[in-house]
């Protein structure tokens, strides 16, 4: 039997065929393949590290911070998931050397299948990881523009037309029905001609690109079972988590006794063990 403990980071992913994971625990990884259709033990020892100064923690706020944290940093701010609200482009922003390094960077807009089609919005150097965590099985470039705010103002134009949300448990029960990303595309830009135009003239004509070039990516991941009902499992509610490692999709582990968000819980201490 082998055993690890260290504090948990969001699994780490590398697109192949199909997608590689590694569990991180105090920035080491585990390799996840060698443990499929295996059983496994996770278990909380109670202690919350928070995952940007390390100190103690009773609690866990926005996926491993300590409350100071929570509150000071940029990268908490609530313009991250509602970036249409950019502090730093309404020069507020909490931490302006983090905002020109993460978020006056070029993005992209993409189409996604998930467990439907979605708009979403990510960072140039996140491709493909963004669309791995969310549990996408195909993902498209639409559109590439100079910021984070950008992106968030034409997600918010899209936003009108088509989801921007993952179905995380209908996600987790199976692949999705194949979309054609190329033809969704060439459907919705003509809806937020509106947008583009705005933002051209309010930016310049460099503030947005087309990529009627780009190509789909096809993404497969290594799921042995699909549950037929999802059960969320919580170290909140059970510091003991086992079960036969069926499959890891977006950020979660199926399990044959439930599904667990690795993602959710980081900063947490967990010893990490195999039972064969």
């Amino acid at each position: 039997m082998t055993s690890q403990t260290g504090v948990l980071r969001k699994m780490h992913n590398q697109l192949a065929e199909p997608v590689e994971y590694q569990l991180v625990l105090n920035n080491e990884e585990i390799p996840l393949a060698p443990y499929l259709g295996k059983p496994i033990k996770l278990v909380y020892t109670g202690k919350i590290h928070c995952i940007h100064c390390g100190r103690l923690s009773k609690k866990s706020f926005n996926q491993g911070y300590c409350y100071p944290c929570f509150m000071k940093l940029a990268q908490c701010d609530t313009c991250i998931v509602k970036p249409e609200l950019c502090h730093y482009a309404s020069g507020t922003c909490r931490e302006p050397s983090w905002g020109e390094q993460h978020c006056m960077q070029p993005h992209f807009v993409y189409l996604a299948n998930s467990s439907t089609l979605k708009v979403g919005i990510t960072r140039q150097g996140q491709l493909p990881t963004r669309w791995i965590d969310q549990g996408a099985v195909a993902a498209l470039p639409i559109l590439k523009v100079q910021s984070r705010y950008l992106s968030g103002l034409m997600e918010v134009a899209f936003k009108d037309h088509v989801a921007d949300k993952t179905n995380w448990q209908q996600m987790l029960k199976g692949e999705a029905e194949p979309i054609d990303l190329a033809a969704e595309r060439d459907s919705l830009l003509p809806q937020v001609q509106d947008a583009l135009r705005d933002l051209r003239h309010r930016f310049g004509d460099q503030a947005v690109e087309l990529l009627p070039q780009a190509e789909v990516v096809n993404i497969r991941y290594p799921v042995l079972a699909y549950p037929s009902k999802v059960k969320s499992l919580s170290f909140d509610k059970e510091p003991v988590v086992t079960g036969v490692l069926e499959g890891i999709k977006g950020q979660y582990l199926l399990l044959d006794t439930g599904v667990i968000n690795i993602r959710k819980f980081a900063g947490y201490e967990v010893e990490f063990s195999d039972l064969v």
